[in-house]
């Protein structure tokens, strides 16, 4: 067999085993009624909850050229046997690191109107065939096992790049039937050398599929190309430009150790673990009773709120339910009983409403239009007798004493802004602040605060 039917071979068995790994792939991962907690592993669980070492053995072609192209200084490449041994370990759900060890054969043919010059001493080289072993460590990125599509996957694709070590020895055969072996005549020719080894860097390029056959053993399906940092490869100088290279293609199976409990993280879907965590039955419960907690609270508010009379104090603390609308309330929803005002008669005249106290609302040194009758009568008196007053304000109990101080002189300030305004001389007007102090009502009764929030008049 030739080395372009053993290639159409290869990629036809590649392709084949791919579709049937695919029709398995669809098949296997449809299923996805079953989205409950019973994943062995958690997101963010790091990869101590998964098996994730494995080793591989394959065997396959090799070849002295690649499919991507370039110069061989021989016509005809010459199939051979290859053999690798890999051990990977899985870092990330898409990433892993790699090392294969590789050997086998490469070969190749000269035909009959291109001799190759040998490199030794010029005689025409007819063939050649290179024994080599290498060792690389590669990066392997998986590409298929991350999937929106379907809980799990039959097929993984992936792609792999590195760099290693290759050792190899040419053995060459002339136009006149000799031959010359390289092993055991090398150690003279350069440093990179050994007595039976030529050993140079190269770099190994590669892709291929694996197809899941149980959680831990894989059928393996690649081909790499390998650029060799050297030109001894072929044991050859050839008259053009010409670089070191050779492929192989391989089929194998990888095994990952490990208990059988935990998944490979080669084959896992944390698209799907996300999903069946989200669908956990004890994370559902545990929101379930969220939304109880939350509708109890929901409820409770409503409660607080609910106002039935309409006086602005909710049922809860309404200590005076039913009363009539627009009646004003205290802050336990009961009715205000307003002060009377005061009758006394002011220098023999009738005044009903002069040098009454005027009272006011709590935390407040606002004037209400009630005053306003008290505040025009006294005006009234003091500018028609131009006497004096002295503007006292206070403060009931709530707050602090500092506080109810500066409430009070606000208190008497506002008295006397409004007297100043209608006529009455400031010179005429003195006010003191005094705070909580001279209660003239019980400050443990709402009836009593009210009258205590008051400015009280002295005239002189």
């Amino acid at each position: 067999m030739n080395y372009s039917t053993l290639k159409k071979t290869v990629v036809l068995s590649f392709v084949s085993l791919m579709a049937v790994g695919m029709a398995s792939a669809q098949t296997t991962t449809t299923d996805t009624s079953k989205a409950s907690g019973t994943a062995t592993a958690k997101v963010f669980g790091g990869t101590a909850q998964y098996n994730t070492l494995s080793v591989g053995l394959n065997v396959g072609a090799t070849a002295p050229d690649v499919f991507t192209g370039g110069v061989n200084p021989f016509n005809h490449n010459i199939t051979k046997l290859g053999y690798g041994l890999s051990v990977r370990d899985q870092l990330a759900h898409s990433f892993g690191l790699q090392l294969d060890l590789h050997g086998g054969h490469l070969a190749g043919d000269a035909g009959v109107k291109f001799p190759v010059t040998d490199m030794r001493g010029g005689k025409p080289v007819q063939s050649f065939n290179t024994k080599f072993m290498s060792g690389s460590l590669s990066g392997v990125v998986n590409v298929g096992n991350i999937s929106w599509l379907h809980r799990k996957n039959a097929i993984n694709f992936y792609v792999s790049a590195g760099a290693g070590l290759v050792l190899y020895a040419p053995t060459v055969t002339y136009t006149d039937g000799t031959s010359f072996n390289w092993s055991g005549h090398i150690g003279a020719n350069g440093t990179n050398r050994t007595k039976d080894y030529v050993h140079e860097l190269f770099i190994p390029i590669g892709g291929g599929a694996k197809f899941k056959l149980s959680e831990q053993l894989s059928l393996n399906l690649g081909y790499t190309e390998n650029f060799v940092d050297g030109h001894n490869l072929e044991g050859v100088t050839p008259y053009y430009p010409a670089s070191n290279k050779y492929s192989y293609g391989y089929a194998g199976l990888e095994y990952t150790f490990g208990s059988k409990s935990k998944p490979s993280l080669e084959w896992a879907n944390p698209v799907a673990m996300m999903y069946d965590e989200l669908y956990d039955a004890a994370l559902r419960q545990e929101v379930e009773a969220l939304k109880g907690r939350v509708a109890n609270v929901e409820t409770a508010v409503n409660d607080l709120k609910k106002d039935s009379d309409g006086d602005g104090v909710s049922d809860q603390f309404d200590k005076c339910p039913n009363t009539p609308a627009g009646t004003v309330v205290d802050g336990s929803g009961c009715p205000i009983i307003f002060p009377k005002p005061d009758t006394t008669k002011v220098t023999g005249t009738a005044a009903p409403t002069a040098y009454s106290n005027i009272q006011f609302e709590f935390d407040s040194s606002v004037l209400k239009t009630s005053a306003y009758p008290i505040l025009d009568a006294t005006s009234a008196d003091l500018r028609a007798t131009g006497g004096s007053v002295e503007i006292d304000g206070y403060a009931s109990s709530e707050g602090t004493a500092a506080h109810n101080l500066r409430l009070s002189k606000d208190r008497a300030n506002s008295v006397k802004t409004y007297l100043v305004n209608s006529g009455v001389p400031a010179k005429k007007i003195k006010v003191k602040g005094f705070g909580e102090t001279h209660p003239i009502a019980d400050n443990s009764t709402e009836q009593g605060r009210i009258l205590n929030r008051r400015a009280e008049f002295k005239k002189y």
